[in-house]
């Protein structure tokens, strides 16, 4: 058997990038705290994947946790050595701000010695004083102040893809999306946090595609036509301060 490398938390480990970066991690030899609303085997249908991952058995306890709930937070984080801070969601201000300040608060309580918070594209895009022309690269930041107005319930990549599906892809405009594999991510995350040089932001982008083709994607997946929402490699939540 493997040599534990350290036992790290990853929040939001039922989250669809937060999964892949689950089973990465027992794959290599770390132990994972997992947060979750409900671990408790019998009902917990949404998280049931997270059991069945290589390792699971003995390198995956999973914590009941809310992000807006310190304690519960600290309870998870305890004992790591690192944490990768995935249940961020830029977008959605009081989660994301008040969410990550108790994981930091929790993190420096516990002496954790590192730690990656994952955001996305939400974090570089809106800065409308950006000059207009220059590629927005890992020094630009969203303004906090339109954020805050805009204050989305989901995020953002969802929120637009709702009104695609609602209104349909003529009356948006038919721009480029920035894509990454979220494999990918995952891998970008983990290089991240062994990495002793690793600091600041990091944007991770691989591909562009525009809206009129990723909503045909998106209804050919939905109606079974074919298969590439399991394999397509693409995830949404594209680019940004995400260590990724």
């Amino acid at each position: 058997m493997a040599l534990e490398k350290g036992r790290v938390c990853v929040t939001g480990s039922g989250g669809y990038l937060a999964s892949w970066v689950v089973k990465l991690l027992p794959s290599n030899d770390y132990f994972v705290h997992g947060t979750v609303r409900e671990p408790i085997r019998v009902r917990d249908e949404k998280n049931a994947h997270l059991y069945k991952l290589e390792k699971a058995s003995e390198n995956l306890k999973l914590f009941k946790a809310e992000l807006l709930d310190y304690n519960s937070i600290s309870s998870a984080i305890i004992g790591c050595t690192g944490v990768f801070h995935v249940a961020s969601p830029v977008e959605v201000v009081e989660p994301a701000v008040k969410g990550t300040l108790n994981v930091l608060k929790a993190c420096n309580e516990a002496k954790v010695k590192r730690v990656v918070v994952v955001s996305s594209r939400a974090a570089v895009v809106f800065n409308h004083r950006w000059p207009k022309g220059q590629m927005k690269d890992e020094t630009c930041w969203s303004d906090k102040e339109y954020c805050r107005t805009a204050m989305f319930t989901v995020n953002a990549s969802s929120h637009t893809l709702i009104n695609f599906l609602k209104e349909g892809y003529k009356s948006v405009e038919n721009k480029l999306w920035l894509t990454v594999d979220v494999r990918d991510v995952a891998e970008a995350l983990l290089l991240s946090y062994k990495k002793p040089e690793a600091e600041g932001r990091y944007i991770s982008m691989a591909h562009t595609i525009e809206s009129r083709d990723l909503l045909d994607r998106g209804r050919r997946a939905n109606h079974g036509e074919f298969r590439e929402a399991a394999d397509a490699r693409v995830v949404l939540q594209a680019i940004g301060g995400n260590s990724h």
